[in-house]
């Protein structure tokens, strides 16, 4: 049985694919959905990892090393599995152009976004993406129409984020436009997404890999020449949560999430964005201190149901 679906995927740094795949996956088991919390425990622990890393670093930076490391355990997987890389092929535009509004933006954003508001509401707000997502596939595809249940999803979505931004005490007008700054991160994974449906039919490591260089390409030049890194004095505290955003929450957790793909499948990798904005509202609490309102669990329960509204009626659609 052919399985057609596009999955948003809300990481640190989302990848949004359509595939199509004759290839039964195995039941879960328990190291699977072991494997599957442990992915979302490590992407819900980048946001707060984020707002540390931006005491001492700026954004074009702390952008360029995630995505460093993100490239190297890619360019081994190509090089064991004897994937060719296409980044620099004639068709080349669509990978710079997926690099660049898929991974260079919304990490620059989300960067900016989360050093002003809490690490958990940056996590909350970048749980939209399959919300912004399921609209821009209603205009710019023909297979991922928004129908009754869809819109009920979409609708419940926006009103979580609405009743968020209610919340004075999390949202106000210090960190306003901060926080749609980071829906606007959001926003982008979901553009990146759209355009990569043009290179569905490359493979989704060769997609990965070259857009993800093509994003060190945009991103070196913009830290060497904004923010002159080198002159920066970081803190031990804010390094060390780079360097955890750069092997761990990013070539590491890419690394989970390809085994996760190859042995379970696209739905089951999926589940991991309900994970996410409860890790980052956890890791939130007890590791940063932030303060959780009333609000903010009203508001994340209804943005998870909106979000599982929205994938439920994404799978099986032809």
């Amino acid at each position: 049985m052919v399985c057609k679906s596009i999955i948003y995927d809300n990481n640190s740094y989302a990848v949004f694919t359509l595939v199509q795949s004759g290839l039964e996956m195995r039941e879960a088991r328990t190291i699977d959905i072991f494997l599957l919390i442990l992915l979302g425990l490590i992407w819900g622990s980048s946001f707060f990892n984020i707002k540390i890393a931006t005491y001492s670093y700026e954004p074009f930076t702390l952008a360029f090393v995630r995505v460093f490391f993100a490239c190297c355990p890619l360019l081994i997987i190509c090089f064991y599995k004897k994937i060719k890389i296409e980044a620099f092929s004639k068709n080349w535009k669509p990978y710079a152009t997926i690099g660049l509004c898929n991974i260079t933006i919304p990490f620059i954003l989300i960067a900016i976004g989360t050093s002003k508001i809490n690490s958990y509401l940056a996590a909350i707000l970048m749980s939209t993406t399959p919300i912004s997502g399921s609209i821009l596939a209603h205009f710019f595809t023909k297979d991922e129409k928004i129908k009754f249940l869809k819109s009920i999803g979409i609708i419940m979505g926006f009103l979580g984020v609405i009743f968020l931004f209610m919340d004075k005490i999390i949202i106000n007008e210090k960190n306003y436009y901060f926080a749609l700054i980071t829906i606007l991160g959001s926003t982008f994974y979901s553009i990146g997404g759209i355009l990569t449906l043009k290179v569905k039919h490359k493979g989704n490591v060769n997609v990965t890999t070259s857009t993800t260089i093509w994003s060190l390409i945009f991103l070196l030049p913009l830290s060497f020449i904004f923010e002159a890194p080198w002159n920066s004095s970081p803190t031990i505290e804010s390094t060390l949560s780079l360097l955890y955003l750069g092997i761990i929450a990013t070539g590491l957790a890419w690394l989970i999430r390809f085994r996760i793909l190859a042995v379970n499948g696209l739905v089951f990798q999926t589940q991991v964005a309900y994970l996410i904005p409860i890790f980052g509202v956890f890791f939130g609490y007890f590791i940063m201190d932030e303060i959780i309102t009333w609000r903010v669990i009203v508001s994340l329960i209804i943005i998870i149901f909106g979000i599982y509204l929205v994938k439920k009626n994404n799978k099986g659609q032809n």
